[in-house]
């Protein structure tokens, strides 16, 4: 059986969300006992390692790569910095369920960034979906000075980053090696983070400790590869509503791991832009049909 671009491009979501939402309940179980920095560091040797391994076994990297597209992997590779950093931050100071949900807007602020940059059509329906969605974000983030914290603010500032990070994926060149430009991502949060840890001082990781950063490090490995995989296979506007399995990973992790469970206002604004998504991705499916 032969899956269409579509289909693989969800599946690829799919993978990618649980990669990622594995790699986020292990940093969370961490605790904050590791300086961000040093745990940042630690976990991209750890995944550069294991990525440089792995692309080398399957001979899916090298360097002859255009100017164009080396701009478009240093914006994506500085994305990818900022969005670590606010994250992590985020998620360290969170309930897991409560960024994920933040986070959940992002097939919005993609599409809307894809019709902006791409010319990708955006219909009337579609844009008040995507205006109806980033309402039910406000009920997640609840802004004003009982709701809104600066977590939430990071939280908010992740999205942004990742938004670039995907459209910028998004206009790479097809023979661009997926393998390399996760590669170059690592590096660069490794980098980055290993110049950030100079500036604080490192902790003794006890066993338990460097097991989770292990883990986390060969989660992140998924995490980053398909999300490169899945922006350069079918039709955004169709992959991107998939990014919301990751939902469904936050609450069962949140709930079993940690014991949380968000709020009744929480979980009506993550409906309200889960099911935007799926709005808009029944009218692409219309539209497609015609």
């Amino acid at each position: 059986m032969t899956l269409s671009p579509n289909m693989l491009g969800a599946l690829l979501m799919m993978a990618s969300m649980a990669s990622f939402t594995l790699n986020d309940t292990l940093i969370k179980l961490t605790g904050g006992a590791v300086p961000l920095a040093q745990l940042l560091f630690l976990r991209g040797v750890l995944s550069s390692v294991l990525i440089l391994a792995l692309a080398r076994w399957l001979g899916a990297l090298h360097f002859r790569i255009g100017r164009r597209d080396w701009a478009l992997i240093a914006l994506r590779s500085a994305s990818e910095v900022g969005a670590a950093y606010f994250f992590v931050t985020a998620l360290l100071n969170l309930p897991l369920a409560n960024v994920t949900a933040i986070l959940q807007v992002l097939p919005l602020t993609v599409a809307v960034g894809a019709a902006l940059f791409f010319n990708e059509p955006l219909g009337w329906r579609r844009m008040a979906a995507i205006l109806l969605g980033f309402a039910g974000m406000l009920l997640i983030v609840r802004p004003g000075p009982d709701g809104f914290s600066l977590w939430s603010f990071y939280a908010l500032c992740a999205v942004g980053c990742v938004t670039v990070r995907d459209l910028a994926t998004r206009k790479l060149t097809p023979g661009v090696p997926s393998m390399t430009v996760t590669l170059v991502a690592s590096l660069t949060v490794m980098v980055c983070a290993g110049l950030a840890s100079t500036t604080t001082e490192w902790v003794a990781l006890t066993p338990r400790e460097a097991g989770l950063i292990a883990g986390a490090s060969v989660m992140i490995i998924g995490g980053y590869f398909f999300s490169v995989r899945v922006m350069r296979v079918g039709e955004i506007t169709f992959i991107a509503p998939f990014r919301y399995t990751g939902l469904i990973w936050a609450l069962v992790l949140g709930w079993f791991v940690f014991g949380d469970w968000p709020e009744p206002l929480t979980m009506l604004g993550a409906g309200v832009v889960v099911a935007t998504g799926l709005f808009t991705l029944y009218r692409e499916r219309k539209l497609s049909a015609r």
